[in-house]
């Protein structure tokens, strides 16, 4: 029943206000999309890199090619070549010297450590957890196939022998990925004329055993041989891989300067070339940087090549430019000035920052320095306007808490909100709910960094809703549940709801601590906010409207934040595009050649990082059935329309909307990639996957619509959290209070409602503020595992009691636990692509729980209305004694 003073929403005149002023709305966001793409500022390329000063090496010469690594954090420079000054009157000689540098406290101190077992240099060098690995080398006699680690105790440096090289090499590189070791190229001689293409590979998890496996011999680089090549590790979006880069051979008795570059993928066992480098690098030092970016900090190239005898002492050195490559999208930038260019040594990461130790500056020249390489934090200045636009928004969402205060009379009020809501308002809800803030950051980073397959996902929302309508929305509204779980109850047993809503809600809070930590991440580049204190930020705004307001502001305000999500995102993709070489037909045609569309991977593999097809249809399916049948926070949605007709309306209106959607944060992705690889140098090196879209509104967009477009990615989380918080206050008061008769008035338990919203609200921002971790791949994968660890149980037991007449409590419980079990087995120790955790989930808790309940007698318990062979027109009373 309305009461005096409450909004009707049925009342047409009241609706045509609110779609006219959206209407409005719409239009001046789509305006400003063409007025404001030709006012994109113009960001200037930057020197982004800091070089200090360590203490100089020992060896007042430096050296040339020594090994240099990492072990029990102490710097290791171990070997190495030089020339006796003066140098063009002394012939190159080999050491066999072991310097380490610790760090005592602030201050940075070498130490001896003993002598290697021979002289040597030029060989290849990696850290790793058992030692520095030390790979080939030369002297002034031959070449070695040698391999042994370095190990620092403390007080010196110990020799152990490794399985030795398939054959003798120098000028080569290393890197490692995961527990692998990988040499790439080199010559085999002392001439040039020996290079090759060969790739090694060495299993360093096998060191350790008595007769430790050989080096494994793979595909040979497709491109020329060569010596002096870069070798580093990185991810390109999909996977680590190994990428090589220039070098040196000799073509017909002429030095030939290489400057491809090819990318080995150690999954697929395969070879691909990518873009060239804007010059030839040799005997250069790359290293991996953020998550797709290769710093390349030194290096040769053919100028004055031929003439440094001529030139001596005269020589200028080699380019004083770092250069970067970035694996994502292809493209090759400047890095800045560098003070002094370094070749024939090994980039290290130590200390946390990366470490130039000695190497040779030009011809016969060595220098002791040893640089300490760190990134220079990018500007963060928000702006006034973007300040103001952004709070005014926040302001407004606690506003609307406030208003809504004053019409929560009772905990139906507060959970279902009488019933009043509009079914379009409805869907909103429904469809904000389910995006999410990682929707708006981890879809774009996704498509940016791979393509359009998890669009198929998204594109079974329609399938599921006709379940949902058709199946689960008549169970509840028949039933007339404010929570999902009553009707678990209603068909097993009060343990199995118990079970249930326990669940639910230690899901949700994970799931708001979850949301707000990497949204905070996500946002750290957009603002000078910290991830804490976006979080902070988050937490208590929704909190303050949440727990005021109940389930009507949680509607009202995300039915506000799908407008300011989709008009935000619609102005961020017209300024993309209009930033890419070629406008449009530039976009269409990057996105094209680099097969950023492609929908389809034709495999059967579960565990490949390229998700195969069925993957995605299977877990998406699973999903979307476990969202839309046991998560209260959409079941809950069912419940708070005038009838049932209206709630399906809203479920469709869910699905229309996710259409749309899809194509527009999947385009926006797209766009990100097409932008940045027309734009390379506006790239931020230090900024992870997932940063990329926060990175073009901080860095591109006009003020005032980027504190829109930010305010778009708080609104998104805020939706989230406001969501997890009153739906699990909906559960913890219905299914624990209620049943309890913990508050002996209909007040009573709307202040305990409020109260269950405070500190839930209060838990999920604690846990949030721990959870930050920039380390996270993706976030659209990391909340994807999380909604499979909980959810596919939950669908389970729905499915398996609406669908079956013989299940059972004692079934049910059983397999919800074995269901428990194998998803922590999963997450723990299987490559499981977590998109079919939901559908393992579901099919575990199913099956298991069926087979369970046929080992027992069957239940006596009336399922009318319970199951889609047992109908029911109205509700009745259903006992809960077993």
């Amino acid at each position: 029943m309305d009461r005096v003073g409450a909004i009707d929403w049925r009342t047409p005149s009241v609706q045509i206000s609110f779609f006219s002023n959206s209407r409005r709305f719409c239009c001046l966001v789509l305006a400003s999309i063409f007025l404001s793409t030709w006012a994109i500022p113009s960001v200037e390329a930057r020197d982004w890199l800091k070089w200090q000063e360590l203490p100089p090496l020992p060896n007042d010469l430096g050296v040339a090619g020594p090994f240099a690594g990492v072990d029990n954090d102490a710097l290791i420079v171990a070997g190495g070549a030089n020339f006796p000054r003066p140098v063009w009157e002394n012939d190159k000689q080999w050491v066999d010297q072991i310097h380490v540098l610790v760090k005592q406290q602030a201050e940075y101190v070498w130490r001896d450590g003993g002598r290697l077992p021979r002289p040597i240099a030029y060989g290849a060098a990696v850290s790793t957890p058992s030692g520095l690995l030390c790979i080939g080398g030369n002297d002034a006699e031959q070449v070695y196939s040698d391999v042994f680690l370095l190990r620092w105790d403390g007080t010196k440096v110990t020799t152990i022998p490794c399985p030795a090289l398939p054959a003798p090499c120098c000028y080569c590189q290393a890197a490692v990925i995961g527990t692998t070791a990988y040499v790439a190229c080199g010559q085999q001689d002392l001439g040039l004329e020996s290079a090759t293409n060969t790739l090694w590979a060495l299993d360093l998890t096998k060191l350790s055993e008595t007769v430790p496996q050989p080096w494994k011999s793979l595909p040979p680089l497709p491109g020329p041989t060569r010596a002096f090549a870069l070798v580093a590790a990185q991810h390109d979006g999909f996977r680590d891989s190994l990428y090589v880069i220039g070098g040196r051979r000799l073509e017909a008795g002429a030095a030939q300067f290489l400057r491809d570059v090819w990318r080995y993928e150690p999954m697929a066992n395969e070879w691909k070339r990518r873009r060239d480098a804007p010059r030839n690098i040799m005997a250069g030092e790359a290293i991996g940087m953020g998550q797709s970016h290769i710093l390349i900090l030194g290096g040769a190239d053919e100028s004055n090549f031929d003439n440094s005898d001529e030139l001596k002492d005269q020589h200028p050195g080699f380019p004083r430019e770092a250069l970067s490559y970035h694996t994502i999208t292809d493209s090759w930038s400047s890095a800045g000035a560098i003070p002094e260019n370094v070749v024939t040594t090994t980039a290290v990461r130590w200390d946390g920052a990366i470490i130039l130790p000695s190497g040779e500056i030009r011809p016969r020249v060595r220098t002791p320095h040893i640089w300490r390489i760190t990134p220079i934090a990018s500007d963060k200045s928000f702006g006034t306007l973007n300040y103001l636009v952004l709070f005014a928004y926040l302001l407004a969402m606690v506003g609307v808490g406030v208003y809504f205060a004053r019409l929560n009379k009772n905990t139906d009020d507060f959970f279902r909100g009488g019933m009043r809501i509009p079914w379009w308002a409805a869907g909103c809800s429904i469809f904000a709910t389910m995006l999410s803030s990682l929707t708006f950051t981890g879809i774009p980073s996704k498509a940016y960094a791979q393509d359009w397959v998890y669009a198929i996902g998204n594109l079974t929302i329609p399938l599921v809703a006709i379940v949902a309508v058709y199946v689960a929305l008549p169970f509840y509204r028949r039933i007339d549940a404010t929570s999902a779980y009553e009707y678990l109850e209603m068909r097993f047993g009060r343990p199995v709801r118990v079970f249930a809503s326990a669940s639910f809600a230690l899901f949700h809070i994970f799931r708001m601590a979850v949301v707000m930590s990497l949204t905070g991440l996500a946002l750290a580049v957009a603002t000078p906010l910290s991830p804490a204190q976006s979080v902070l930020l988050m937490g208590v705004l929704s909190i303050l409207y949440c727990t005021m307001g109940g389930i009507e502001a949680v509607i009202w305000t995300d039915t506000i934040q799908t407008v300011v999500l989709l008009g935000g995102a619609m102005l961020a993709i017209g300024l993309l595009i209009s930033g890419v070489d070629g406008g449009v037909s530039g976009f269409l045609s990057i996105a094209a050649s680099d097969s950023k569309f492609n929908l389809t991977n034709l495999h059967w593999d579960a565990t490949d990082a390229q998700t195969a097809f069925w993957v995605i249809v299977v877990g998406s399916i699973a999903q979307n059935l476990s969202s839309y049948t046991a998560d209260q926070a959409v079941v809950q949605r069912y419940m708070t329309t005038p009838n049932e007709t209206l709630a399906a309306r809203s479920i469709w209106t869910n699905a229309v909307l996710a259409v749309p959607a899809t194509l527009l944060f999947f385009g926006i992705g797209t766009a990100l990639h097409a932008f940045y690889q027309s734009n390379p140098e506006k790239l931020d090196p230090t900024i992870t996957t997932d940063q990329i879209f926060p990175l073009f509104i901080a860095r591109e967009i006009p003020a005032g619509l980027a504190g829109l477009i930010v305010a778009g990615i708080f609104a998104a989380a805020q939706s989230t959290v406001s969501t997890s918080m009153n739906s699990t206050a909906t559960t913890i008061v219905t299914d624990f209070l209620k049943p309890l008769n913990c508050c002996r008035t209909e007040h009573g338990y709307l202040n305990a409602a409020r109260l269950c919203t405070l500190l839930i609200g209060i838990a999920g921002t604690s846990l949030g503020l721990v959870f930050a971790n920039p380390e996270i791949r993706s976030l659209f994968d990391a909340f994807i595992m999380v909604i499979g660890l909980f959810m596919g149980v939950l669908g389970g037991l729905f499915l398996l009691g609406a669908l079956t007449r013989r299940a059972n409590q004692f079934g049910a419980m059983t397999g919800a636990l074995v269901g428990a079990g194998v998803m922590f087995v999963l997450w723990k120790y299987s490559p499981l692509n977590g998109y079919l955790y939901t559908a393992c989930g579901i099919t575990v808790c199913f099956v298991v729980g069926y087979v369970a309940s046929l080992a027992t007698p069957k239940s006596s318990r009336d399922l009318a209305g319970l199951t889609i062979f047992d109908e029911r027109n109205t509700a009745a009373d259903v006992s809960t004694d077993e």
